[in-house]
């Protein structure tokens, strides 16, 4: 694959640099590579330790004027690197500082998308992407000490490094992350039990109950798990890998927390916000394509270029659009991203979800007034990238679902 020089700092094939034409996008947003900053959150409440972390890493951490809570270093600063012996002992001392005050790397583009949801206390939030973890993190942050976050990824694996996250930050309290297909997810939240009349919930005498989440599982569920993960390349079931104290799933027996529920107990009883952050391309992530330079510019032919795999995510992408609108409830908010730019896996997409939802609605995104984005090629939906927002690409639009 021929590589020839770009606009940006680093060498883009010529076959990417096609790819990006024929898309409509200019090769210089990725000119701002190199520069665009580093960008971490620090956890409400943790801001009087702002000088303590700035005297660690030595380096000061400027606020995001229209973000709260983020702040942005420069992109060459590391918070915590163990390359050599030598620093072991310092990046130790680091890391007890880091999981202490509670500062996890995310994008701002990215913690834009969650930000719109709008969450409130009280609110039940399905992730239906969750892996691996940084948004859902941020979730749990807005949603405070009531209600509750249903994580969903098919990669169990990336999910485990979400609930290591949530253990390691000490948030996950109100949060059940389930290994599953989010394109046909259908789990509601338990307040949808709890008041369905149809509900069970007596508990004979042989059911089993969840009891307090232990990370020390059954050696007969460690050795199902391990046989499944050899004989199943997709998740076939739900299979919830944590539950928090105060998910709503402790006491409740397995019928329950599995328990189904049907079209019109969703509109009433579904979830408050539903959050798709639906993979993609990953052109738009600057991060991402650089690694590229590493992992060889021939992996970018099959895991970006290729037609047949950009028509499959745009069909992945629609149903999970389809599959988290249909579990919120009337009134609720739905926020839909990807860190594509391309207008086919965004536009296109909500277009053509909005033209078979007639119960759907496109809406302005009331805390977008001060953003550093552009308007994208539908109404009220939003575009970020490195020039315009000095972020990463990303791109946002946010439905409510109508009474049908």
């Amino acid at each position: 694959m021929e590589v020839v020089p770009g606009a940006s700092e680093f060498p883009l094939p010529e076959s990417f640099l096609e790819f990006l034409n024929q898309n409509g996008l200019d090769p210089s947003i990725y000119a701002a590579s190199h520069s665009t900053p580093r960008y971490i959150r620090l956890k409400p409440g943790c801001k009087l330790e702002r000088e303590e972390i700035e005297d660690e890493i030595k380096c000061r951490l400027e606020e995001v004027y229209w973000l709260p809570d983020f702040y942005y270093l420069p992109p060459d600063v590391r918070i915590c690197c163990m390359h050599d012996h030598s620093c072991v002992t310092i990046c130790m001392q680091r890391k007890k500082l880091i999981d202490r005050v509670g500062i996890y790397g995310i994008d701002a583009a990215s913690g834009a998308a969650v930000l719109a949801l709008d969450v409130s206390p009280g609110d039940h939030v399905l992730d239906l992407c969750a892996a691996p973890g940084a948004k859902l993190c941020m979730i749990l942050d807005l949603l405070g000490c009531s209600g509750s976050v249903t994580g969903v990824d098919i990669a169990r694996h990336r999910l485990a490094a979400a609930r290591t996250m949530l253990q390691k930050y000490a948030i996950g309290d109100q949060c059940r992350p389930f290994a599953a297909d989010g394109t046909t997810f259908s789990l509601t939240p338990l307040r949808a039990q709890s008041n369905s009349k149809s509900a069970n919930t007596e508990v004979g005498e042989k059911t089993e109950v969840y009891n307090k989440w232990t990370p020390r599982r059954p050696w007969k569920e460690r050795k199902r798990i391990a046989k499944a993960s050899k004989t199943f390349s997709q998740i076939q079931e739900p299979e919830l890998i944590f539950y928090g104290q105060h998910s709503g799933v402790v006491c409740l027996s397995k019928h329950n927390v599995y328990r189904k529920v049907n079209d019109q107990e969703i509109s009433q009883f579904g979830y408050d916000k539903v959050l798709v952050d639906a993979e993609c391309t990953h052109d738009g992530s600057i991060k991402h394509i650089q690694k590229f330079e590493q992992w060889g510019w021939t992996t970018l032919q099959r895991r970006v270029l290729e037609a047949e795999r950009t028509d499959d995510l745009s069909v992945l992408q629609l149903k999970l659009l389809v599959n988290g609108f249909r579990l919120l409830k009337v009134g609720g908010s739905l926020v839909y991203s990807t860190c594509s730019l391309t207008v086919a896996q965004n536009e296109d997409v909500i277009e053509r979800f909005l033209s078979e939802c007639a119960s759907a609605k496109l809406l302005e995104i009331d805390v977008a007034k001060n953003w550093p984005c552009k308007q994208a090629r539908v109404a009220n939906a939003l575009r970020f990238d490195p020039v315009t927002s000095s972020t990463s690409g990303l791109f946002v639009a946010k439905f409510t679902k109508l009474l049908a």
